[in-house]
């Protein structure tokens, strides 16, 4: 099996649309159509269905998928390796992080790294936990911040530290001046909350579920600076990681009773391979932590 019918494939499959697929690949349509029929034909089944112009995988289709990803992978994983063993370097280290995280914890850390190394590029993605574990399984990201619960069997974790959840509140508001909250005082205020995929969020929408509490959103966005500016402004309260409230001014962080602690990891792909870059991001971080 040419390794090319199934870059094709899974473009394919993944656009569901042969011509923004050939566009992807940078080939002509007929020329792609051609390598699914051969592919098609080697394997004696059929892999899309084609019906009124839609293309769905069939059920032949949707488990090659699986594979189709994972070998593709593998291989770019094996291109690296065989590439820094010659001397070269991937010279990227694409990390994932919710943004309390990106915007308080990794400035510092990312702009030393670039000062120790200028030749090597960071790419940071701003995105929940349960999108970074799928970008990270999907091959997207080399690391990302994860919490370190529930970790799925094809990642691997190191810790990285532990952080204090706290409510968030103006500096105005006649909670600033309690020394802490009780998850049903807390769900018994408007809240501004990041959209669903954040551990807080999720974690939240969980104590709610064990209040028997209906939770009552006033606001959902995933600009930190739009939910400090609500939060500012008293028009809602909200739950954040104490590091947060340690660097921003006019707002408070409130400890809930009891205390809320969260474990947060790095992780990468346990399959996948880590780059010289990956793993000599990783030994430095461990010196901040």
């Amino acid at each position: 099996m040419d390794s090319r019918h199934l870059r094709h494939f899974v473009a394919v499959a993944e656009h569901r649309h042969f011509t923004q697929a050939a566009k992807a690949l940078h080939i002509a349509q007929p020329a792609l159509s051609i390598s699914i029929k051969k592919l098609e034909h080697l394997l004696g089944v059929e892999l899309f269905r084609r019906e009124d112009r839609q293309i769905s995988l069939t059920d032949e289709g949707i488990v090659l998928y699986e594979h189709a990803r994972r070998i593709l992978q593998q291989m770019g994983d094996a291109q690296l390796a065989i590439a820094e063993l010659k001397g070269l370097e991937k010279g990227e280290v694409r990390l994932g992080a919710p943004s309390m995280m990106g915007s308080y914890f990794f400035p510092q850390i990312l702009m030393a790294f670039k000062s120790r190394y200028p030749n090597l590029k960071l790419t940071l993605v701003d995105a929940g936990a349960r999108d970074i574990r799928q970008m990270l399984l999907e091959g997207e990201l080399d690391l990302g911040v994860i919490d370190d619960e529930n970790v799925p069997d094809d990642l691997e974790t190191d810790h990285l530290l532990t952080v204090e959840m706290v409510a968030v509140v103006s500096e105005l508001h006649p909670l600033a001046k309690h020394n802490s909250i009780d998850f049903n005082q807390f769900l018994d205020h408007e809240l501004v909350m990041f959209k669903s995929g954040y551990f807080h969020r999720e974690f939240i929408e969980k104590k709610a579920s064990e209040c028997c509490k209906a939770i009552k959103f006033s606001f959902e966005t995933n600009l930190l600076t739009l939910i400090l500016s609500i939060v500012k402004h008293e028009f809602a309260i909200t739950a954040l990681l104490d590091l947060v409230t340690k660097n921003e001014t006019g707002v408070v962080g409130v400890p809930f009773s009891p205390n809320v602690h969260m474990d947060l990891a790095l992780a990468w792909r346990k399959d996948g391979y880590l780059s010289i870059a990956d793993k000599t991001f990783i030994e430095f971080i461990k010196q901040y932590t």
